[in-house]
């Protein structure tokens, strides 16, 4: 080791070349993501860099929506990352999706609420934590498929937000089975009747085939389980 006083002069002074381009890509990354703890962000980030792992990184700026009382819970955009991050695999574990939602800087209170919701042992369906994270977001059924029809769809940007309606279904049956009020009956008969509009969308649904509709709303306004996953934040 040399001396402490040691100079050193930019010759001496190894700069690897792709380091401008990490710290550029780094740095806008925090803007989008606009992360509440930027030193646990960091440490996601670089881990995640350093593994080849999806960045816990936002798509764009986006202004919160997640209370009106604070900054910290899901939002949409933090939901499409952890899609992102963990949606490869059909199944996650428990400390994967905490590990993936500390490295956003979510509260933990808030994952506890949602996992509390259905009896989710050492393995988590993806899908189905995902259903329940637009539950979060929206508070009733409707809304939270609409949510997951935003995050989900390969549309652009204010477009017709189309997803597959298989998974429309994968949702729409496990949060009414969750809710528990919403008979089965009633669930066969509301998706066989969006039907021929997803025959005529070559098997695709949108939110305007389904949040204007009186016998879904009727049924699923002011769920007691939805409800429970948005209580953190009232």
């Amino acid at each position: 080791m040399p001396p402490p006083d040691t100079l050193y002069c930019s010759q001496q002074i190894n700069i690897p070349p792709e380091l401008p381009d990490i710290l550029k890509n780094f740095t806008k990354a925090a803007i989008r993501t606009q992360p509440k703890d930027v030193l646990q962000w960091c440490a996601a980030y670089f881990h995640a860099l350093a593994e080849g792992e999806c960045l816990p990184v936002k798509d764009r700026l986006e202004m919160n929506v997640a209370t009106q009382k604070t900054d910290t819970g899901l939002t949409p955009l933090l939901l499409k990352t952890l899609h992102k991050q963990l949606s490869h695999k059909k199944t996650c574990t428990k400390d994967e999706l905490q590990k993936k939602w500390k490295g956003l800087c979510l509260p933990v209170d808030q994952l506890d609420t949602l996992l509390s919701l259905d009896s989710f042992g050492t393995d988590i369906n993806w899908m189905e934590f995902f259903a329940l994270g637009c539950s979060a977001l929206g508070g009733t059924l409707v809304s939270a498929l609409k949510f997951a029809c935003e995050i989900l769809t390969q549309d652009e940007e204010g477009g017709a937000a189309r997803i597959p309606f298989g998974i429309f279904v994968q949702l729409y049956t496990y949060l009414a089975h969750l809710d528990g009020d919403i008979p089965q009956d009633h669930i066969d008969e509301f998706l066989n009747s969006l039907q021929p509009q997803v025959k005529l969308q070559h098997g695709m649904i949108k939110p305007l085939d389904f949040i204007h509709r009186d016998d879904m709303n009727s049924a699923t306004s002011d769920s007691p389980s939805l409800g429970r996953a948005t209580s953190r934040s009232e």
